[in-house]
């Protein structure tokens, strides 16, 4: 009988298994797509997309160098505004979103319930319904630069940073901040000394999460900052297109290759504290 149940169970692990690496090759080829094709000639990439950059369809770095140096706005300052709208937009949607959170869970009105809720349907609401809207708004407001986007970010962000950084407050023991209430800290002082650093496991997860959107977004900045002065890395890669309306595909796999390295090695790197900010943040609802 235990065999029997060893065997079944041995059969559905097998069964998983290969449905498991079958979704596996499917998300994987993409981008293994990129990376051959980043290394042919333009002319090889439509006709022999899955073929290996072998012989006379081999382009070495010139992709590479054809992408960085196109046009006249340099690559180099695509790279530099992504960097800064990814690491002022994250720091902004930690520093705000925790200290919304802790507010929320330790506040029982309705007043918190309410701002609770709202933050977490805001993730259910399509970018799409208010794109143009936001165009206008930002427009008006002046957000419209590389130091004044976050603040858009913040607002789009914060639906999940509340909702996973809420649940990992209702976790940590009021006796903590009540003690440190008692020894003379302010509400600040016990934000900073004492609530920040047992929340490091879900700022590392929420941190992950949204430096992955960030860099990668493109429709938000694409509608918002003026593309003739600001360019971030993937406007710069939909930039790539010569007259009536011709796409050097070489050198666009190229870039996109460029852009997705970084990503790649800092999901890799980092991924585990996604899975243990999740689980943290899970204990209570």
């Amino acid at each position: 009988m235990n065999t029997k149940k060893l065997s079944a169970e041995g059969r559905r692990k097998a069964v998983l298994s290969a449905v498991l690496a079958v979704i596996c090759v499917i998300y994987v080829l993409p981008v293994v797509a990129v990376v051959i094709n980043s290394f042919k000639l333009n002319t090889f990439v439509k006709t022999d997309t899955f073929a290996l950059p072998t012989g006379e369809m081999y382009a070495g770095f010139e992709n590479f160098i054809k992408g960085m140096t196109f046009g006249n706005y340099p690559f180099a300052k695509s790279v530099l505004y992504s960097v800064v709208i990814t690491i002022l937009s994250t720091a902004l949607i930690l520093v705000c979103t925790s200290m919304a959170a802790w507010y929320i869970a330790r506040v029982n009105s309705l007043f918190c319930k309410v701002l609770y809720f709202l933050c977490v349907f805001s993730m259910v609401v399509p970018f799409q319904m208010v794109m143009f809207t936001l165009s206008k708004t930002a427009n008006t407001l002046h957000l419209n630069t590389p130091w004044t986007i976050p603040i858009i970010y913040l607002g789009f962000g914060a639906g999940l940073a509340i909702f996973m950084f809420v649940g990992f407050v209702k976790s940590i023991p009021l006796e903590i901040e009540e003690a440190a209430a008692i020894d003379g800290c302010g509400p600040l002082r016990t934000y900073f000394s004492v609530v920040v650093p047992m929340l490091k496991p879900t700022m590392v997860s929420v941190g992950i999460l949204e430096i992955m959107w960030v860099w990668n977004d493109f429709l938000l900045p694409y509608l918002v900052l003026d593309k003739n002065l600001y360019r971030t890395i993937p406007i710069h890669i939909q930039y790539l297109k010569g007259s009536y309306g011709t796409v050097d595909l070489g050198a666009t796999m190229a870039l996109i290759l460029l852009s997705i390295i970084p990503v790649i090695v800092f999901y890799l790197t980092c991924q585990k504290h996604i899975i243990k900010g999740v689980a943290a943040g899970a204990v209570k609802g």
